[in-house]
């Protein structure tokens, strides 16, 4: 990336400068979010029993697995790429993968900020039409993929964690 940088410095300098100033933004705004994230990580790691989670989030949690994926998803502030690691957590403590997609999905259409901006700026009926297309299209494409991909598959994805 330096090398495309300096690249960049001798056949655009305007270009670079911009360029350079966008990097440094999202380098600080990863400073702030992703520290945080990794203590939250690490606490509940420490505070929820992997039986714990297996019962709430695992193969036999059914629509309270989906429910509470959704809950955490939903609730969660901070960008798509802080979910990644929150989603590692929640398949080493034994999520159901479709649970796992699900929290992802949630995280990144169904926050409760983006929600109550949308609410704000383009009204209700937007906002809430929005929402009740994008809950039932989360689960749906998380159940689909977790088909798609099948269970040799899914057991290959956990194992590289473990």
């Amino acid at each position: 990336m330096i090398a495309v940088m300096l690249v960049i410095v001798f056949v655009n300098h305007g270009l670079a400068i911009k360029a350079a100033g966008i990097t440094t933004y999202t380098l600080k705004e990863m400073a702030l979010v992703i520290p945080p994230i990794f203590i939250l990580l690490g606490l509940l790691d420490l505070w929820v029993p992997r039986e714990t989670m297996i019962k709430y989030m695992g193969e036999g949690s059914g629509t309270k697995g989906v429910i509470l994926a959704f809950i955490l998803g939903s609730a969660a502030a901070g960008p798509l790429y802080g979910a990644f690691p929150v989603a590692g957590m929640l398949m080493s403590k034994g999520a159901k993968f479709s649970n796992i997609l699900i929290f992802i999905g949630a995280w990144s259409t169904t926050k409760i900020p983006m929600f109550l901006f949308e609410m704000a700026a383009l009204g209700s009926k937007f906002a809430i039409t929005r929402l009740l297309i994008d809950i039932p299209g989360v689960i749906i494409l998380a159940y689909i993929l977790s088909a798609m991909l099948g269970k040799e598959e899914i057991k290959r994805i956990y194992s590289r964690l473990l």
